[in-house]
């Protein structure tokens, strides 16, 4: 069967979002980018030009071989380390990455096997490794103070204070090296891994520490999808660079090390003004007259995308999957609001295109360089083309009569300790303290108020979006979602089932500013 589903028109901007958190008596207390719905944040300018844009080839992560496999699984070993990337041409910028890459290697597995990744810290500070999207337990979800200390403490120790600061507070901690175990008893998805030690996320993903993990499984396979060329990962970030080429962040402490957060208004979030793609700045990829599968994430700190095809396709721009995987049904969309950590799954036949006509893929919620993102060039080869179905996967609904409890949460700024930040239900972050106890195997609804935009999420488990407001589920909220696209002045509404394994685990905002300004509380699952 082919595809049977109506279009969803672009909204006009929101233009009212900020004038009602104000109306709300919200405090404000940073100095933000007049940008409408768009982010909430501050631009930090580069001080050196900007690369000629649509010049440079898009490259595709590499795929990451396992060391080996056996009955316990796929067996991976990723070294964090520092490496030299000539991002805008003339000048070498140092990044922190995994296996000398950004974006880090690409991990495919399958569902229901096992991927069992050792990570080795050669970084001159501590991380911990997230695999969002991950159902994992809690000893390998990346919890903010279980630390991988450096394989060389030098740089650590020489640079700690000795003044008590929140992120001298441990966990499970280890050092040198790390095994992470991710059972992947899950569906087909988009999963992305990144650093997220407590307070220093923002700045150690702004260096490059972030990557693909794909899921598949057999209900995926039975779609046959787009792949291998005709399926392309576009990890979307924007970055500032320095004077001397290096990537610009405004922290407060330059060793990462003590004094967490950044200086001024970029507390409301760190804003670049270099669009890259794949670790490159607008690229251009070549593409046959074909079914394309586009496995969109957005990977920024602090900026939101309303990214549109121009010339628009004729069939439109088909969303198959999201955060959790795939929808029940496919959407038709000629634009999609991608905020920081959200990841769309989408189908694009560029055999609706002459040969030689150059599609760009703009950003709407931006104008200039940064409202332009990457360009397709439509080549005079054929390829296979996608007849779309109907129907995709099965999603059952978790609905209100499911639901054991309501909890509501505040998710605003407010005092983070010593310092302004960001809060929910106006206490900071504090991982001795559970927010909320959860028994395991039981459904929750969440209510969820925002001042500004907030980009929740959720470990553990993936949740359903049922209401806005006093409407049902947004044109951008279908399927499972691990990521909330919370509006200023929003009341949104959660369904979510706590299930498989107990532990304690984070829920926060993913502007990592926010994140790292103690917007994230604890939810213990027993």
């Amino acid at each position: 069967m082919v595809l049977a589903v109506a279009v969803v028109t672009r909204r006009t901007v929101l233009g009212s979002g900020l004038a009602a958190a104000v109306g709300l008596g919200v405090g404000l207390p940073y100095a933000l980018v007049p940008t409408g719905d768009s982010s909430t944040g501050r631009l930090l300018p580069s001080r050196i030009p900007r690369p000629t844009m649509f010049s440079v080839v898009l490259p595709v992560p590499a795929v990451l071989r396992p060391d080996r496999s056996d009955s316990d699984g796929d067996h991976y070993t990723i070294t964090q380390r520092t490496a030299m990337a000539e991002i805008v041409p003339g000048y070498a910028t140092p990044l922190w990455t995994y296996n000398g890459t950004f974006p880090g290697p690409s991990i495919e597995s399958r569902a229901g096997r096992a991927a069992l990744v050792r990570h080795i810290n050669q970084l001159p500070v501590p991380t911990v490794v997230h695999l969002h999207g991950g159902h994992t337990p809690h000893e390998s979800d990346g919890y903010p103070i279980d630390y991988n200390l450096p394989s060389d403490p030098t740089y650590y120790e020489t640079h700690m204070s000795t003044s008590p600061h929140m992120s001298m507070r441990v966990g499970a901690t280890s050092q040198g090296s790390r095994d992470y175990t991710y059972p992947l008893k899950q569906r087909a998805a988009t999963l992305w891994y990144h650093d997220h030690r407590m307070e220093f996320t923002g700045p150690s993903v702004w260096r490059g520490l972030a990557g693909f993990h794909f899921v598949r499984d057999d209900e995926e396979d039975a779609l046959r999808l787009p792949a291998g060329p005709y399926e392309i990962p576009l990890m979307l970030t924007d970055r500032s660079f320095g004077a001397d080429g290096s990537l610009a962040y405004p922290s407060i402490d330059p060793t990462l090390v003590n004094i967490p957060g950044v200086t001024g208004g970029y507390t409301a979030g760190v804003l670049g003004d270099t669009m890259l793609v794949n670790g490159v700045p607008w690229p251009i990829a070549t593409v046959d007259q074909a079914s394309y599968r586009l496995r969109v994430l957005n990977a920024s700190n602090a900026r939101r995308l309303a990214l549109r095809l121009d010339p628009a396709p004729p069939a439109g721009i088909v969303q198959i999957g999201t955060d959790g995987g795939l929808l029940a049904s496919p959407v038709v969309h000629d634009h999609l609001v991608v905020a920081p950590a959200q990841r769309f799954d989408v189908i694009v036949d560029f055999s609706g295109y002459r040969p030689g006509t150059v599609v760009t893929l703009v950003n709407d919620f931006d104008s200039g360089p940064m409202g332009q993102v990457m360009q397709f060039r439509t080549s005079e080869r054929a390829g296979p083309r996608f007849a779309i179905p109907d129907r995709l996967s099965t999603i059952t609904p978790l609905v209100h009569d499911d639901a054991t409890t309501t909890r509501s949460f505040r998710f605003r700024a407010g005092n983070a300790g010593p310092m302004d930040g960001w809060v929910i239900d106006s206490e900071p972050f504090d991982p001795a303290t559970a927010t909320a106890t959860v028994p395991l195997g039981t459904v929750e609804i969440w209510q969820l108020f925002a001042d500004l935009h907030h980009p929740v999420h959720l470990h553990l488990n993936p949740f359903q979006i049922i209401a806005r407001g006093t409407d049902g589920p947004g044109e951008f909220d279908h399927g499972w979602k691990d990521t909330i696209d919370l509006k200023p002045a929003e009341q949104a509404a959660i369904a979510v089932r706590f299930e498989d394994y107990p532990g304690r685990y984070v829920f926060h905002c993913h502007n990592l500013e926010h994140e790292d300004m103690a917007m994230m509380a604890n939810v213990d699952v027993r």
